[in-house]
């Protein structure tokens, strides 16, 4: 399935978009997250002149690393959005004026189509957590061993003192 809308086949001010697309449409691994169940689109676009509003809702289950035992964990998302796709020819300060809605994010397209997989994966990057954490209870990884801290122990010390301020502890008085 394409993952282009074509905007010239648009005919009435408001339309619905219902698309599926399988986790292989996005490529390989190697971004910050891997897509692993199908992405489920569902949308309206509404049309004014050439302008085109997108408003919808993602639902689909990305798979990312912990960000403190690096182990993948799957993260199910389930996100509205709302975008304005101006005509690329419009200039910038043109676009800026016309929009009063804070809440609607601004882009271009060119050819009377807009590139839905682009679309998603910034949408996947604005889901996902800052710091992504498999649990809230995750004790990561040893900073002197490495070893995953939630699946087993060790005996490593991993008190540290740092070396510019080892003077320091001459000055404590001792009682």
């Amino acid at each position: 399935m394409s993952m282009l809308l074509d905007l010239g086949r648009i005919r009435s001010a408001s339309e619905r978009v219902d698309r599926v697309f399988e986790p292989a449409a996005f490529g390989p691994a190697g971004e910050d997250f891997r897509v692993i169940a199908p992405v489920d689109l569902k949308a309206e676009v509404q049309k004014d002149a050439r302008k085109f509003r997108l408003v919808g809702r993602l639902k689909t289950t990305l798979e990312t690393a912990c960000s403190r035992c690096l182990e993948p964990f799957a993260i199910p998302i389930d996100t509205p959005f709302d975008l304005l796709f101006l005509p690329a020819s419009e200039a910038a300060t043109d676009a800026e004026s016309e929009i009063g809605d804070d809440d609607v994010g601004v882009s271009f397209y060119e050819d009377d189509e807009i590139n839905l997989g682009d679309v998603l994966r910034e949408q996947f990057y604005l889901a996902l957590p800052m710091k992504p954490l498999c649990r809230d209870e995750c004790q990561g990884l040893c900073p002197v061993c490495g070893i995953n801290r939630n699946t087993g122990t060790c005996d490593c010390k991993t008190d540290w003192i740092d070396p510019r301020l080892e003077g320091l502890k001459n000055l404590r008085p001792r009682g």
